[in-house]
């Protein structure tokens, strides 16, 4: 008999409210999540979306590798454990196709231990958080893993600079 795994159930309308960032389109994040259970990759794709993220979902990691193919998120969520291509082999085969993507791999299984020992023999170190994960929890870390820096152009000529180049701004 396999041990019995309990999720807690947490109403979206129950997601903190001050967990919601709010960015103009433009700068918006677009996270691809992946996940071969269907409502767990769905649900998490509406609790970002509501929470001012552009989302992409697929359910394996051919369909979600063809996404990162043409959209070039810059966060990839991934499940580790899925039938065919492995979360960890999707991180890697992503990281190589949209170098700047950062990945954030979660699992509830503990073979994870022994793929990541893998990867990071290769050379690749990802984040992980272990399965079930809380909202507010997975906001968190998608907010550390997506440091948003804006580019604010101001010109900088003054009456004794005839430079007209507009000087570029880091905004953190």
């Amino acid at each position: 008999m396999s041990p019995k795994t309990y999720f807690e159930v947490v109403p979206l309308s129950e997601v903190a409210k001050q967990d919601e960032v709010s960015l103009p389109e433009e700068f918006k994040a677009v996270i691809l999540i992946v996940d071969d259970e269907r409502i767990i990759a769905d649900t998490l794709s509406i609790i970002l979306s509501r929470s001012g993220f552009s989302t992409l979902t697929a359910y394996d990691g051919t369909a979600a590798l063809a996404l990162a193919r043409t959209s070039a998120p810059q966060l990839l969520i991934s499940d580790v454990m899925m039938p065919g291509m492995t979360g960890i082999e999707l991180a890697i085969a992503v990281s190589q196709t949209v170098p700047g993507c950062q990945i954030l791999l979660f699992s509830g299984q503990a073979a994870t231990a022994d793929l990541l020992v893998h990867a990071r023999n290769a050379g690749y170190n990802f984040t992980t958080l272990t399965k079930p994960v809380h909202p507010t929890d997975m906001l968190k870390r998608v907010s550390e893993c997506l440091a948003v820096q804006k580019t604010v152009f101001a010109p900088t000529h003054s009456p004794t600079d005839d430079s007209s180049r507009p000087a570029t701004y880091l905004v953190n």
